[in-house]
């Protein structure tokens, strides 16, 4: 009976001490994997994550966080989806395209932060932007930069204030704020040459659509050394980069179209232009591109290309001449 009883201790003894391994063990920080990444777009897409345990205190914040490096953390940027353990899904925004990302999902108790698996994936590269007339205009990559493969032809700022249209000659040659006109004051040129706009209109910081802008000159020659390495000794011109960009053939352009291959797909157009005496000139045989850059007083640079050449030139127009408009992503 003395043998029985001891055993029975010992037995009490051993569950007892089982107990406890598995009732006291120490807290740690929560379990957490990482949802696969779904509904991916130029700037947004889904993720989430599953805290399969609380590490033994309760799960006060979860969600997920991303970067551009792998491996993100909570000090990166973040959505926060409630807390507790179980499945959640995040909305993750205000990304940029064409641009690679990593998520991770965390968790947090009073133990520390956990991180799911870092998966990487990639935003859609923008193909369209929209004006506040509601203008959609498709898009190019030059390099890193984002333009515009067409040419404005917007009638109101991004404020949706707008912009003056002046059709006589006297009254445009004394601006001295923004305006706008088609080519000869005819609405059959809007749609395939755009609008000719003056700087001043350039200068309100607000002919682009949202998120985007009218380039600096210093911007224009990024693109350029995108196009032509030899370029980076004369930030004047480029003898190539003007036929990379010009649209090929004669049913926009003068015949011959010199050197003209597009093979940027930025289909510049000749738009021709608008002079400061309000008078028109050079439609079909010259496509002019405004900088918002200042040279000087009544001053600013613009490019230009001509038919008879493959060349990209640079010079300085007055502020009140009308030339075409590319707009670049911010």
């Amino acid at each position: 009976m003395k043998n029985i009883k001891q055993k029975t201790i010992i037995v009490l003894v051993a569950v007892g001490l089982i107990s406890c391994v598995y009732s006291c063990k120490k807290p740690s920080a929560p379990t957490v994997t990482t949802k696969s990444v779904t509904e991916v777009t130029a700037s947004s897409a889904k993720s989430g994550g599953n805290v399969t345990s609380d590490g033994g205190e309760e799960v006060t914040v979860r969600g997920v966080c991303w970067s551009t490096s792998n491996n993100p953390t909570t000090a990166d940027d973040k959505v926060v989806s409630g807390s507790g353990t179980g499945e959640f899904t995040c909305d993750i925004t205000g990304l940029d395209d064409n641009t690679q990302y990593f998520v991770r999902a965390y968790a947090v108790n009073s133990e520390g932060t956990s991180y799911g698996e870092s998966l990487p994936f990639t935003t859609e590269q923008v193909r369209t932007v929209t004006d506040n007339d509601g203008n959609v205009y498709n898009t190019i990559y030059i390099g890193e930069q984002v333009w515009m493969k067409e040419n404005l032809k917007t009638t109101t700022y991004n404020d949706d204030e707008p912009i003056s249209n002046i059709t006589d000659p006297d009254e445009w040659s004394q601006l001295t704020e923004g305006a706008y006109c088609w080519y000869q004051n005819r609405d059959t040129y809007r749609d395939v040459y755009g609008g000719l706009y003056n700087w001043y209109a350039v200068n309100t910081g607000k002919l682009c659509p949202d998120g985007w802008h009218v380039p600096t000159d210093t911007e224009w020659h990024e693109m350029v050394l995108n196009l032509d390495a030899l370029a980076v000794l004369d930030q004047a011109e480029s003898l190539t980069a003007g036929g990379m960009l010009k649209e090929t053939g004669t049913d926009h352009w003068t015949d011959p179209n010199t050197g003209a291959t597009n093979e940027t797909d930025f289909t510049a157009l000749p738009g021709g232009y608008r002079n400061f005496d309000g008078t028109f000139n050079g439609v079909t045989g010259n496509a002019n591109f405004r900088t918002s850059t200042v040279f000087d007083d009544g001053f600013a640079w613009y490019r230009y290309i001509m038919y008879q050449s493959g060349t990209l030139y640079r010079d300085k127009g007055n502020h009140e001449g009308g030339f075409s408009v590319r707009c670049v992503k911010d």
